[in-house]
C-alpha cells in the first residue's frame, strides 16, 4: 500500500542549537524536543526524569471532594460499596485498581463487570439488579457511565448512589450522580483531560489517600496497573500520563503483582524489559481477551490474584481465551474480505460499514483494525447481539469517526467513544440507512490525503550521527505512545551490501545491511517487515530511500542497534507540513 512521507515542522534553527548547547546533545535531539514542546532546560528536565511529586492535585478534578465525603460516609455508616468497570483492559485494571485499594481498608467491597453479550457496554440493568439483591447502596463506575442518565434515576430511585469515575466525553446533560469525576467535563478545570479510565480511578485513590494520611508510596504498587491501562487503552503519553506510564514501567518490570507476573511469563516477556509496546501487543491482548469471549471476570480475578498459584491458573485460563480469540479473529477477518471484494460499488467508497449476524462480538473491533491495514479508510463492524445490530468503529489518522457516528444519532440507540474508535448499537433494520448516512458523512468531511496511509518524519538524519551517544539520549524519550510516538528518520539514498535476504515463517520480510552513500564502509543493520516484495529491486544494488525508527536488537545474547524500516520508496517525495496542518491531518 502506497504510503505518504509527510516530514513534521521542524524546531528554528537557533532554539535547536540553543537547547543543544544547554543539555550538550546533538540539534537533531534537540528538535525532536521541541516537536514534543520542550523547549528550556527546565522542561527537559522534567521530560527525560519524570517526578511523581508533579503529579496533579486530584482535588483539582471537579467533584473530587463530593466523591470522598460520599466514600467516607459509606464507610461510616458501614454501607456496602460496589466497584462497577467496563469488560476491557482499562475498565478491568480500574476495577482491580480500586476494589484492591478499598478492600486494604474496608471489608464491605465487592465488585461487578458487566457481561458484553447479555448486558453490553456500560451500567446495565442487570448490574443494578446485582446491587439491589446484594444490599449495596454505593456504586463506583469505572471506565463507563458517563452517560448512562437513566439507569442512575433508576438506581437512585431505588437506594442506590453513584460516583462516576469516566474518561470519555459525556453527553449534553451529566448523570444526578453523588459525583462526577471525568477530566473532560466542559466544566472541569482539572490540567491534564486525557487520563485513562484507570487513571481516574488512581485519582480517586490518590485523592483518598491525601485526605487520610496515607503516604503516597503505599500507592505505587497500584501503577502496574495504570500503565497497563494507558498503554492498552491508547491515550496520549504525555503530561501526567507520561509521570505515571514511566513509574508504572518501574513497577511492572520490577515488582509486578502475581497476576501480571503470570502474564509476562506466558508471554515470553520473563527477563526482557517491557516496554509500552510490549504491553500493546502482548500483556494487553491477554487480559481483554477473556471479556472478548466470555467474561472479564476472569481478567479482574487474575489481576487480584494473591499468590503465585491463583496467578497461574488464572493466567492460563485468559491466556486460552486469547488463542481463541486469534483463531476467531482471523477467520472473521477472511470472510469480511471476501464480503468487500464481492461488493461493485466498494471502491468508490471512502468509508467501510459490515454487518453479519454471525459474527463473534467480542472481536469486531479487531477485526475493523485488520480491515484498515488491507483498506485505509475509517471503518465499522457490526454484528448481531440481543436482537440488535452492535458493533465497533475504527478511524484513520485525522479522522474524527466518533463526530461522524453522532451525525447519525437519529439512527442509534447508543454510541460512545473517542476520535479513533468508538462503540455502537442500533435497530438491525436500520444497518442499511445508517450505512448509506455514514458513507455520505465520510465522503463529504475526509479529505483525499487522509485515505492514503501517512508516515509521519520527525527529522532527516545521516546515519553517520547514529552513536552510542545518540541512542542513549534517544532512549530516555521512552515511554513512547500517542503524543510522544518512537521518532522516526528519513535518510535518503542508501543501498543494500548485499547480504539482504527475505525471513519470515512465511517469507515476508526483509533482513538488510544499509550502506549509506557517504559513508560506504559501515553497515548499519536493518529489518523491513512486510516488504519482501521489494527484494527484488534493493537485492539489484541501486539506491533507495528509508524512513524507520531505531531499536535494540537482542540476538543469542548480543545486544545491538537496528533500523526498523517503516517504508522503502524509490526518489521519495517528502511532504512538509505546518504544524497546524499536522494536528488536524
Amino acid at each position: 500500500m502506497e504510503k505518504r512521507w509527510v516530514l513534521k515542522q521542524q524546531g528554528s534553527k537557533e532554539d535547536n542549537e540553543k537547547l543543544a548547547n544547554e543539555l550538550n546533545i546533538e540539534p537533531v535531539l534537540a528538535n525532536l524536543l521541541t516537536q514534543r514542546g520542550v523547549r528550556t532546560f527546565d522542561q527537559a528536565r522534567a521530560f527525560f526524569r519524570p517526578q511523581l511529586d508533579d503529579l496533579h492535585d486530584p482535588f483539582l478534578m471537579k467533584d473530587m471532594n463530593l466523591a470522598i465525603e460520599r466514600i467516607e460516609r459509606a464507610i461510616q455508616n458501614n454501607e456496602n460499596i460496589l466497584i462497577y468497570g467496563d469488560y476491557d483492559v482499562d475498565g478491568t485494571t480500574s476495577v482491580a485498581l480500586v476494589y484492591s485499594f478499598l478492600k486494604e481498608i474496608y471489608n464491605n467491597v465487592g465488585y461487578y463487570v458487566p457481561d458484553r453479550y447479555s448486558e453490553g457496554y456500560g451500567i446495565s440493568l442487570q448490574g443494578i439488579q446485582h446491587a439491589q439483591e446484594n444490599d449495596y447502596s454505593l456504586i463506583i463506575t469505572l471506565d463507563c457511565g458517563i452517560k448512562a442518565n437513566e439507569k442512575i434515576d433508576y438506581a437512585k430511585k431505588n437506594g442506590i448512589d453513584f460516583i462516576i469515575c469516566d474518561h470519555h466525553f459525556p453527553g449534553d446533560e451529566l448523570p444526578k450522580a453523588e459525583a462526577v469525576l471525568d477530566p473532560k467535563r466542559l466544566d472541569c478545570n482539572y490540567p491534564f483531560p486525557d487520563l485513562s479510565g484507570c487513571g481516574v480511578g488512581f485519582k480517586l485513590i490518590q485523592a483518598y489517600a491525601k485526605v487520610n494520611n496515607i503516604e503516597f508510596e503505599k500507592l505505587i504498587p497500584y501503577l502496574d496497573l495504570v500503565v497497563v491501562s494507558i498503554a492498552s487503552d491508547i491515550v496520549p503519553i504525555f503530561d501526567e500520563n507520561r509521570i505515571l506510564a514511566h513509574f508504572g514501567l518501574i513497577q511492572l518490570n520490577k515488582n509486578p503483582r502475581e497476576g501480571l507476573k503470570s502474564i509476562i511469563n506466558l508471554s515470553g516477556l520473563a527477563g526482557k524489559e517491557i516496554s509500552v509496546e510490549d504491553i500493546v501487543f502482548k500483556i494487553g491482548p491477554r487480559i481483554n481477551a477473556a471479556g472478548r469471549m466470555e467474561s472479564a471476570d476472569k481478567s479482574v480475578e487474575l489481576l487480584l490474584a494473591i499468590n503465585s498459584r491463583e496467578a497461574r491458573v488464572a493466567a492460563a485460563c485468559v491466556n486460552d481465551f486469547n488463542d481463541a480469540r486469534k483463531d476467531i479473529d482471523r477467520s472473521i477477518t477472511q470472510d469480511a474480505l471476501r464480503m468487500l471484494a464481492r461488493e461493485q460499488e466498494f471502491g468508490e467508497r471512502k468509508a467501510t460499514v459490515l454487518y453479519d449476524s454471525t459474527w463473534h462480538k467480542g472481536v469486531v473491533g479487531i477485526v475493523a483494525s485488520r480491515l484498515i491495514e488491507t483498506y485505509y479508510r475509517p471503518t465499522i463492524v457490526l454484528t448481531a447481539s440481543n436482537g440488535f445490530a452492535t458493533g465497533s468503529a475504527r478511524s484513520v489518522v485525522g479522522f474524527d469517526i466518533y463526530h461522524a457516528i453522532e451525525s447519525c444519532n437519529d439512527l442509534l440507540e447508543n454510541f460512545g467513544g473517542h476520535m479513533y474508535a468508538a462503540g455502537l448499537t442500533l435497530k438491525i433494520e436500520n444497518v442499511p440507512e445508517f450505512s448509506k448516512r455514514f458513507e455520505k458523512i465520510v465522503s463529504e468531511t475526509i479529505r483525499e490525503e487522509q485515505l492514503i496511509p501517512q508516515v509521519d518524519i520527525d527529522a532527516r538524519l545521516n546515519l553517520t550521527e547514529i552513536t552510542p551517544k545518540f541512542y542513549r539520549i534517544l532512549k530516555q524519550f521512552q515511554p513512547f505512545g500517542p503524543g510522544n510516538m518512537a521518532p522516526v528518520f528519513v535518510t535518503k539514498n542508501v543501498t543494500d551490501n548485499g547480504e539482504g535476504r527475505i525471513v519470515g515463517a512465511s517469507k515476508e520480510h526483509l533482513k538488510l545491511s544499509i550502506i549509506e552513500e557517504n559513508d560506504p564502509f559501515r553497515n548499519h543493520s536493518a529489518i523491513a517487515f512486510q516488504q519482501a516484495d521489494l527484494y527484488e529491486y534493493i537485492h539489484s544494488g541501486d539506491f533507495f530511500d528509508i524512513c524507520y525508527s531505531i531499536d535494540e536488537n537482542c540476538f543469542r545474547g548480543i545486544t545491538n542497534l537496528q533500523l526498523n524500516i517503516k517504508d522503502i520508496k524509490v526518489n521519495s517525495t517528502i511532504e512538509e507540513v505546518e504544524e497546524s496542518s499536522l494536528n488536524n491531518s
